[in-house]
């Protein structure tokens, strides 16, 4: 109970505040195979930040992802933790190549490579429940390889909705998708359109402006989805864009999140048509 007061009052705080005994502490309950599993999972999420994520702490995560007696909430939960750590490490992927030991990235590149290979393998493996299949490929996509574009493409062709919903997610990370991004936009799911929208926007796709038009102008939009079309707005930079968005915002008097997102995302625009 002391140990998860612990790790609980460290989840309740911003990362940069985070004591210097946090890596321990998230190190030994992913390797306390008998503890709560509220406090496991706790450590899961907490472990892939870049405050903390090292070495060791990437093989605590994979030792739980790998493992067959965990439980499936927990290995998804370990795996989608190495997502920002493979998305920063693939930006500065040049960088990287050079170097063997470093300070600016949060593995060495041994751990990197066999991360990439660990998950590659994982999803590959049949025995592994769909979902931490699905959650290994929605943390792999954040650093590209060779085999996601098939997968990814077979995934959104399966007609399998969750199936379809990961590979829309992998979309906005992996060049190539803009017809079945456009396509996905219209969904009907929310989800999916929800991450069509993120795709769009990432990849500035302007002829999906009309498809994030009409969801900045419904008034009874899905609250998540209003922010990622308000996000793609900015993103795509589209000439209506500014319009729509102050439309929204004169709607959105009483909404203060609301409000800040369509300013930051003006202020983008504003940059945009300098």
């Amino acid at each position: 109970m002391g140990n998860m007061m612990k790790l609980q009052q460290i989840y309740d705080i911003p990362p940069w505040d985070w004591p210097k005994t946090a890596s321990t502490l998230f190190l030994e309950a992913l390797q306390n195979s008998d503890g709560d599993e509220a406090d496991r999972l706790l450590a899961a999420e907490m472990a892939g930040n870049f405050v903390v994520i090292n070495d060791d702490l990437a093989d605590g995560l994979l030792a739980i992802v790998e493992n067959s007696l965990e439980s499936e909430e927990l290995r998804c939960k370990a795996v989608i933790s190495f997502g920002a750590a493979l998305d920063y490490i693939y930006f500065d992927l040049d960088e990287f190549a050079e170097v063997d030991e470093y300070d600016d990235f949060a593995v060495t590149k041994a751990m990197y490579q066999r991360i990439i290979k660990a998950l590659q393998e994982l999803y590959f493996d049949g025995t592994v429940p769909e979902l931490v299949r699905r959650r290994t490929l929605e943390a792999s996509i954040r650093s590209p390889q060779a085999y996601h574009s098939g997968v990814v493409r077979a995934a959104y062709q399966s007609g399998k909705e969750n199936w379809m919903i990961t590979a829309v997610f992998c979309m906005a990370y992996l060049k190539g998708f803009q017809q079945e991004i456009l396509e996905a936009v219209q969904s009907k799911v929310p989800e999916i359109q929800y991450q069509a929208i993120r795709a769009a926007g990432n990849w500035s796709i302007t002829d999906a402006w009309p498809a994030i038009s009409n969801v900045l102008n419904d008034q009874n939009t899905d609250t998540d989805l209003l922010f990622a079309a308000i996000d793609a707005a900015a993103n795509i930079g589209h000439d209506e864009a500014t319009a729509a968005l102050n439309e929204l915002l004169d709607r959105s008097f009483d909404n203060e999140d609301i409000i800040d997102a369509v300013e930051e995302a003006l202020a983008m625009l504003d940059e945009f048509f300098e």
